[in-house]
């Protein structure tokens, strides 16, 4: 699968949005404290499920675990730019889901 986001993507998010069923949100990791934008895919009673969209790259839910609520700091909106990108994969307007 390739990944949904590239190095230089600028994203409109929003901060305190509840996350709902596969949408891409930054959070932070447990453990490292890392801060990185993943899909929720799994509403558990402690958090988030959350995965990589390349599972090939990066660290998800099957590394560390269930991210807390606390720990989803804001829900994606819109990919900005590169706008050039989203259109030629054939995504519309933008969007990064």
């Amino acid at each position: 699968m390739l990944p949904t986001l590239y190095d230089g993507d600028r994203l409109l998010v929003q901060h305190g949005a509840t996350p709902r069923q596969g949408q891409l949100v930054v959070c932070r990791l447990p453990g490292s404290g890392v801060v990185a934008v993943k899909r929720a895919t799994l509403r558990e009673p402690d958090g988030w499920w959350v995965d990589s969209d390349n599972p090939a790259e990066g660290v998800d839910s099957s590394t560390v675990g269930t991210v807390p609520d606390a720990a989803v700091l804001a829900v994606v909106r819109l990919r900005l730019w590169p706008f050039w990108r989203s259109r030629r994969r054939g995504r519309a307007r933008g969007h990064a889901t």
